[in-house]
């Protein structure tokens, strides 16, 4: 049943050898042999592709259900013992899980000395079924999908610059006043130049940045916007220490500007590993309430 799930969730017989640590041949072997006891094809076979048959796809959902259920019995007479045992594949974003995340896991590590880590600093957004992830720490406005998702905080913005910069520039007192400043923007979202809010009446509005450099690389653009090269919309857990020094000062404080939330997202078997239960209230707890990266008052 391992062998199988594995094959269907990462695509191929090549990569579920790999990701099982055997060689391809003996994937090929032991799938045929399943097939042969079941006395039904599970999988059509094509030079590209590996699609399931109607019989695979239901016995693929019956095989996840009962692996969980054998994780979670293991598990549950671990916890009993009082050693939480196992492993926790996590996809991360990456400065986010870097400056917020790692240490929190260090802390999980400590505690539970006997769950080993594997985690993924990654922007892109993985498919943790196929990629064989336990969950995921995403920050998004979450679509509807088949996942599960736990809210762990909110993801503040706020605009801001350097007092070199607002002092040779000045300071914008509408979000009209933007389109008249140099800005700074993260590239990977779909306009970079259109920057959203609600003003003071909290009205919804859009203004259309000039945008001198853009960049996928959310730390890159906060070195420049220290460096006086312009005005920046930022997450403020991106912004914390560079606040809290005053290398950068907010502006527009009036307005509110996107927010989104950090979520776990993980897929939805019937019993939730113990291991990813207890990580993700773990982190839960730790972020519980106001981030304290939007606290301007903590030392």
């Amino acid at each position: 049943m391992q062998l199988y799930v594995s094959v269907v969730e990462t695509g191929s017989i090549s990569a579920a050898a790999e990701r099982l640590n055997i060689a391809k041949s003996a994937v090929s072997r032991r799938l045929a042999e399943l097939e042969a006891r079941l006395g039904v094809s599970l999988i059509h076979r094509t030079t590209r592709r590996l699609n399931l048959t109607d019989s695979g796809r239901a016995y693929y959902d019956r095989c996840i259900v009962i692996l969980a259920d054998l994780d979670e019995a293991e598990s549950a007479v671990s916890q009993a013992h009082q050693a939480l045992k196992g492993r926790l594949r996590v996809a991360l974003p990456h400065s986010f899980g870097l400056l917020h995340l790692a240490p929190l896991i260090q802390d999980f590590m400590i505690q539970h000395p006997e769950v080993r880590f594997e985690l993924d600093f990654n922007d892109r957004q993985i498919d943790l079924m196929q990629e064989g992830f336990d969950l995921a720490i995403r920050i998004a406005t979450l679509a509807d999908s088949s996942l599960i998702a736990r809210r762990l905080a909110p993801i503040r913005h706020a605009v801001c610059a350097s007092p070199d910069y607002l002092a040779r520039h000045g300071i914008p007192t509408t979000a009209a006043d933007l389109s008249h400043h140099v800005c700074l923007a993260y590239s990977n979202l779909a306009d970079p130049g259109l920057w959203s809010y609600r003003g003071p009446d909290g009205q919804p509005g859009q203004v259309q940045v000039p945008v001198r450099l853009a960049a996928s690389s959310g730390d890159f653009l906060i070195r420049a916007a220290i460096a006086g090269e312009g005005l920046i919309m930022h997450p403020t857990f991106y912004l914390d220490e560079a606040l809290r020094t005053g290398k950068l000062v907010k502006v527009l404080t009036d307005h509110t500007w996107p927010e989104l939330s950090a979520y776990a997202v993980y897929p939805p078997t019937r019993h939730l590993s113990t291991r990813v239960r207890v990580f993700i209230d773990f982190v839960a707890e730790r972020l519980a309430g106001e981030p304290y990266w939007d606290r301007m008052d903590r030392t």
